[in-house]
């Protein structure tokens, strides 16, 4: 096989790639193995991973919200199912969404990342959970929506963090979900 079909061939998995397909319908349509197709395919989000502007901070207003993904029981949903692994998100509104996978969401794991990633005096939306009670009494304007009476109140909402939690779940439900070890680079 000649150089020049490799370079082909790799140049299409990057296509199907960058087109949403799954990494084995790309390996059938290119001719490849599918082990290629998925390790390059991982490469990839990986360089896009490192090479994205994540490490800027978020200022303005900001949605922070947890959620739980996997797990092997169907039905049980939230924290107390056993086998998900928990990843918080912030959403900076008309911007991007920053989610790193947590071992569990307590205060004192979700606080420092707050601080890392959003500037002070930034304005904080938040659900009733009590991990972040902290943010009070913190450098950022903390606003919360109680989900029970209602999820919206003009600004005072985090409709756009759930909304991300909805389309990633849905977008790794094609895939039959994704290792643990995969999960900081959602």
């Amino acid at each position: 096989m000649s150089k020049y079909t490799l370079d082909f061939k790799y140049r299409a998995v990057l296509h199907y790639h960058q087109v949403h397909s799954q990494q084995r319908t790309a390996a059938q349509l290119v001719g490849v193995n599918k082990n290629t197709a998925a390790y390059y395919f991982h490469r990839l989000r990986l360089l896009i991973f490192h090479n994205s502007p994540h490490l800027e901070m978020f200022d303005g207003e900001v949605e922070v919200d947890e959620s739980y993904f996997g797990g092997q029981r169907k039905g049980k949903r939230g924290c107390g199912a056993a086998g998900k692994v928990a990843v918080f998100g912030l959403l900076k509104r008309s911007g991007k969404v920053y989610t790193v996978a947590v071992p569990n969401t307590q205060t004192a794991t979700l606080l420092p990342i707050i601080r890392e990633q959003v500037k002070p005096d930034s304005i904080v939306y938040t659900d009733c959970y009590k991990s972040y009670d902290v943010l009070d009494v913190s450098e950022f304007s903390h606003f919360r929506i109680n989900h029970c009476t209602h999820f919206a109140e003009r600004q005072n909402h985090i409709n756009g963090i759930e909304n991300f939690w909805n389309q990633a779940k849905r977008h790794l439900r094609k895939f039959n979900g994704i290792p643990k070890e995969h999960l900081n680079c959602i």
